[in-house]
Parts: structure tokens; sequence; C-alpha cells
């Protein structure tokens, strides 16, 4: 029997929780998550769950609880603007069984930037959950706020952008090593080859993707490690046993 170690590789992970009826009813179009899960891969942090909710209380407060139980890093947006449906600080919030509290630093910010028109509604985005750090960047972007592992994050995508480019470091860990390999065949020529070769190779993380209308492949095989010797002998491995004259190129 073949034991694979795999944690010699420095794993960090993530959840994300977009939060808005927009999405869920198809008003806007979500453009956050692929963002996150496009930068986080690059960062070397395994996204493990992507979860879309309403701006509902009760949901925001189990899904961030669950999820900053769950994952190294928490990344929430959306709800976090004036109006009656921006609910997120409140319901990270009661998830956690704490207060939200004014902060000082978004305080003065807003009633520098608002003067005498900072209303109830403007200084409602000052309320944070009690304990929460603010990250204040020395751009012109508007603080982050961080509750434990959890950064929260605005929905435009814009802003969203933005303020993750400034922390994005942050989260940086060890890379992850891939290789993409282009057939000629069908799954169901290949399937009990990659099948064997992922049983064997533990500490790989193998995908495999129909093309259609492409004339010189019809699949795309991943294989995927931190560690980048196990890649190496697992690549190695498929090679040597999928059929030459289906092979198209690997990069």
């Amino acid at each position: 029997m073949i034991i694979m170690d795999c944690n010699r590789a420095a794993i960090k992970t993530a959840g994300l929780v977009i939060i808005g009826n927009e999405i869920l009813s198809g008003k806007i179009q979500d453009q956050n998550s692929f963002f996150l899960a496009t930068e986080l891969r690059a960062l070397g942090v395994s996204l493990m769950r992507i979860s879309v909710i309403p701006d509902d209380l009760n949901m925001i407060s189990r899904e961030a609880q669950t999820f900053s139980v769950g994952y190294d890093f928490v990344f929430t947006t959306g709800g976090v603007g004036p109006t009656h449906d921006d609910v997120t600080m409140a319901g990270i919030a009661k998830g956690f069984g704490v207060g939200l509290v004014r902060h000082p630093l978004l305080e003065r910010k807003f009633l520098d930037r608002y003067g005498s028109a900072a209303n109830d509604a403007v200084m409602k985005m000052a309320e944070v959950p009690e304990g929460a750090e603010v990250i204040e960047f020395t751009t012109n972007n508007f603080p982050l706020v961080v509750f434990k592992n959890i950064y929260i994050f605005p929905g435009i995508p814009r802003y969203l952008r933005e303020k993750f480019t400034l922390v994005r470091e942050r989260f940086r860990t060890s890379d992850f090593y891939l290789k993409r390999i282009y057939l000629k065949a069908n799954e169901s020529d290949i399937a009990a080859i990659l099948n064997r070769v992922v049983e064997i190779n533990d500490c790989v993380d193998f995908g495999s993707y129909p093309i259609l209308d492409h004339p010189d492949y019809q699949i795309i095989l991943t294989a995927e490690s931190k560690l980048e010797a196990d890649l190496d002998k697992a690549l190695t491995e498929l090679l040597g046993r999928l059929p030459k004259d289906i092979l198209v190129h690997v990069d």
C-alpha cells in the first residue's frame, strides 16, 4: 500500500460568502467570486467553498461563524452600505455574540467626507462588530474591516478589486504547480487510465475537462500540486500510460 504524506505542503484554505438578494434574483451578475478565486489560486490559497446568500441577518450570522471555524481566511462581499438591506456587519456580530460599535477611525473618515451631511444612514457604515480591526490605506481607498479571520469587502466589483489588491500579500503562501495535458480523445477512452493515476497520487489534484468544437483537441487534463516533485512524478506516470497518438501537447 502506498501512503502519501501530503502534509509536507503548507496549504491555506479560504471560504467566500457572496451576500446579496440581487445576485440570487439575477438582477446583477456576480463578478467577485471569479476574481477572488483567480487571485487566491495565484497566491497559493485553496478556495474550498463559495456560498451565495441573501441579505438575511440570520443566514449571514450562521455562514460567517461556520466559515470562520472551517477555513483559514474568509471573505465576504456585499451588504456594507447605508440602506436597510445592508446587514453584513450586524450578521457577523450576531454570529459571534458581540455587539455593533461605532469605530472611531471610520467615524472620523465619514465625518471628514460628509461633514454636516453625515446623517444616521451614513454613520451606520461606521459600525463594526466589537473587536474588529480596521486596516487604513495610504491611498484614497476607504479602510477595510477585518473581524477575526473574516475580511469584509464591499460588493461593488471595482471597490473590491481595489481593496483586495492592497492586502493580497497578506494571504500569499507556497505556490501551486500546474500542468495541462491536451488530448485528442473522448473522456471514456482515458477514464480508466486517469482513474488509476489519481488513485496512486494522493497529493496531486486532477481535473478532466471536455472541450467542444476545437479542431486540435477534445480534452484538457489538469494536474496540480503544492509539491513539485509529486506533480512531476504523477505527470510522468500519466504520460507513460496514455496512448501516444492522442497526446497533442503539454504545458
